[in-house]
């Protein structure tokens, strides 16, 4: 077991617990997930840049470390917090125990808390920032003040790629994953359906993207405030101006909304976890969806050329936006859903449709001479 350590919150509540993972103090934004599976997964979401996750479910680590599960290289968070971290994993797929992972990743770590407790005061009191410190502050209302005032965040720019890669080199569809922090099951999604992905940075202009050739773009998740990437903002708002089909998730749902002139908020406690109900707004049908994001955008700022589609059933905030005037939409949960359900996978598919009506194929068929 290790070491006593303290997780202070900004509004003065302090947490013990024993460290796990990293040594060292750190402060960051606090945040929760609900999903009962899928802790690599959300080890490795660089959404999750800059923030302290806690998780609800009461035992992690129990199948191990299985490096095929990531969706990026290593951990993007600042620190992780469990109730219970299982010192022993059992899964045939297993490398290794979670604990020396993050030892090795330099990620810090904090178990044996009240999970629960701490969750509920989040729920309420909202996101906040916290610390993770070896010993108590003498002046603990000084400390709690001060850590109020902290402008914590996450950046873009640190969790995307720098220079333009080929994630294969043959495909039906040339498709840009305009890289934000993106997820390695939506670069899966797209190869699996026989698509050529390059990958470019956030940092690109438009004419870089646009150099490209691309069938289709796909506008990628990541971490923060969507209003504060403004220069990103701008170029979205160019390409978007091509009349080229894009597919924006997450953050990225974001950054094509406020392009177009839409606002964005912070939610009290975002949406973080594999079970959040979603309504399509054109037939009335319910999915289950997997979402990470502590922002929305605000539905009633849409341009009339646009259309709500999908709303969260919790809180009635947007979660998918359809375009009317060009080949484009977005949503702000994750059809890829590593981890979580698969319930609306079927966006992928829909994206290539818009992306085939765009660039039809030459007909193959019986009168065609090379037919076999």
């Amino acid at each position: 077991m290790g070491e006593t350590a303290y997780l202070i919150l900004q509004n003065g509540d302090v947490f013990s617990g024993r460290r796990f993972g990293a040594a060292g103090d750190i402060t960051a934004e606090l945040v929760f997930t609900t999903a009962m599976t899928g802790y690599l997964e959300t080890l490795t979401d660089p959404s999750y840049h800059g923030q302290m996750v806690l998780q609800t479910f009461p035992l992690i680590g129990n199948y191990g470390v299985i490096p095929e599960d990531f969706e990026s290289p290593q951990p993007r968070l600042s620190a992780y917090i469990a109730r219970e971290i299982c010192s022993e994993p059992a899964n045939f797929r297993s490398q290794g125990k979670l604990e020396d992972y993050l030892t090795q990743a330099g990620v810090i770590g904090l178990q044996q808390v009240d999970t629960r407790t701490l969750t509920k005061i989040i729920r309420e009191y909202g996101e906040m920032n916290a610390a993770i410190v070896s010993e108590l502050p003498a002046d603990l209302s000084a400390f709690a003040a001060k850590l109020s005032q902290e402008k914590l965040g996450s950046d873009v720019y640190q969790v995307s790629s720098r220079q333009p890669r080929a994630l294969n080199q043959t495909g039906r569809h040339h498709i840009v994953l305009w890289d934000l922090g993106y997820k390695q099951g939506m670069a899966t999604e797209l190869m699996s359906r026989g698509c050529r992905v390059t990958l470019m940075p956030a940092a690109s202009r438009a004419a870089d993207i646009l150099a490209q050739r691309p069938d289709g773009i796909l506008l990628s998740n990541g971490p923060g405030d969507p209003a504060s990437y403004g220069a990103i903002i701008a170029e979205v708002g160019h390409v978007l101006s091509a009349n080229i089909p894009m597919f924006g998730i997450c953050l990225g749902h974001q950054i094509m909304a406020l392009s177009q002139g839409a606002l964005s908020c912070k939610l009290r406690y975002g949406h973080r976890g594999a079970n959040q109900p979603v309504r399509d707004l054109t037939d009335g049908r319910l999915y289950i969806t997997s979402q990470n994001h502590g922002y929305a955008i605000e539905a009633e700022t849409l341009p009339a050329t646009a259309r709500l589609r999908f709303t969260n059933l919790n809180d009635l905030t947007c979660e998918g936006v359809d375009y009317l005037d060009r080949p484009a939409f977005s949503v702000q949960f994750h059809p890829e859903a590593r981890g979580g359900p698969l319930d609306t996978v079927f966006l992928f598919d829909r994206f290539l449709d818009l992306i085939a009506a765009k660039n039809p194929q030459p007909d193959l068929g019986k009168d065609n001479p090379h037919a076999s």
